[in-house]
């Protein structure tokens, strides 16, 4: 068995953004934020839970905010609109159910 190393992405100013693992119904992603850079309002049809690894950040979910730190976590019901602004240099683990095919282009 080979394992494969996903290329890294820039999504946006200060945010890098690397799958880590995939099969057709989940896929795990890294993504790491400099302080201040934003993590734009969007919404998808996935289902997308978040586990701050490290910083802290704001969270925007469904016209709430959220203060989350290293060690929380959130969950985003697929076509909610969502985002968040890093306030602390950090990096978010995401897992998305169904995969994000267009993380993978």
């Amino acid at each position: 068995m080979s394992l494969v190393k996903f290329p890294e992405f820039h999504p946006d100013q200060g945010v890098t953004r690397r799958v880590l693992a995939e099969t057709d119904q989940l896929m795990v992603v890294s993504f790491r934020f400099n302080a201040g850079a934003r993590g734009k309002l969007h919404s998808h049809p996935h289902v997308q839970s978040t586990y701050v690894a490290s910083g802290s950040f704001e969270f925007f979910r469904g016209g709430d905010a959220f203060n989350l730190k290293a060690g929380d976590s959130l969950v985003i019901p697929g076509g909610v609109e969502h985002g968040c602004l890093c306030l602390e240099k950090g990096e978010l683990i995401d897992n998305f159910t169904p995969r994000r095919d267009d993380f993978l282009l």
